[in-house]
């Protein structure tokens, strides 16, 4: 198995041809296999090696992950068709000139190169994920009350009683509509809604608060509890 001489137009020919009919060295996802003879080609394949050149550029776009692609990397003379030879020079001559050495590089750079990168990409995506976070408004549980306020006797000042009620401020505690409810010979209640944070504000703390109205409160009562 393998390419022929893959730094010639002879052996990027076969690559071609081998190509033709499949998007990978080996299998159907980027692999080892196709890092190995991308390293092995000094320069892109000419436009009417139509195959080859598609995958080459395509390859060529994972520059960043190459550690990460799956597989083993293995000799060239493992890949390719069969009853084809590879011939491939493991390195460039050492009087090779400049723009031989150009064609030489490892466009994948090195793996010190690329290990320096995925760790500071590493880093950088580990930190926008914290400040995304740290952003992230916590979720407050909140519910909607309904409470019902009685007076002592039909002679007390409903006005003066929901006065009272609405003066209990607390963080969390957010007071809504009223209104006043007939419950019998001629005594009404007062039926006020509020809206509270539940870590903050029980229905226990908000019937301590009430009823420390005496001289106008008898009881307080939760007609209405729901989480929001």
């Amino acid at each position: 198995m393998g390419f022929g001489d893959l730094r010639s137009a002879s052996g990027l020919k076969v690559l071609n041809d081998f190509l033709s009919e499949r998007s990978y060295i080996e299998g159907y996802v980027p692999s080892q296999a196709d890092v190995a003879v991308f390293d092995a080609i000094s320069s892109p394949p000419s436009a009417d090696l139509c195959h080859a050149l598609r995958w080459y550029n395509h390859i060529k776009s994972y520059q960043s992950q190459k550690n990460s692609l799956p597989g083993v990397k293995k000799p060239l003379g493992q890949y390719g068709p069969a009853g084809v030879a590879d011939t491939t020079s493991g390195s460039a001559p050492a009087a090779a000139s400049k723009e031989d050495d150009d064609d030489d590089m490892d466009l994948f750079g090195s793996d010190d190169e690329d290990d320096a990168e995925a760790a500071r990409l590493k880093e950088e995506r580990l930190a926008e994920y914290a400040a995304k976070k740290a952003k992230k408004p916590t979720l407050i549980a909140k519910s909607s009350i309904l409470l019902d306020v009685k007076p002592w006797d039909d002679e007390t000042d409903m006005a003066k009683l929901e006065e009272c009620v609405r003066s209990i401020q607390m963080d969390g505690l957010v007071w809504g509509q009223s209104k006043l409810v007939p419950v019998g010979y001629g005594i009404k209640k007062l039926q006020i809604g509020c809206v509270v944070e539940d870590d903050k504000v029980g229905t226990d703390i908000l019937e301590e608060h009430i009823t420390a109205f005496e001289d106008y409160v008898q009881s307080m009562d939760v007609a209405a509890f729901n989480k929001i």
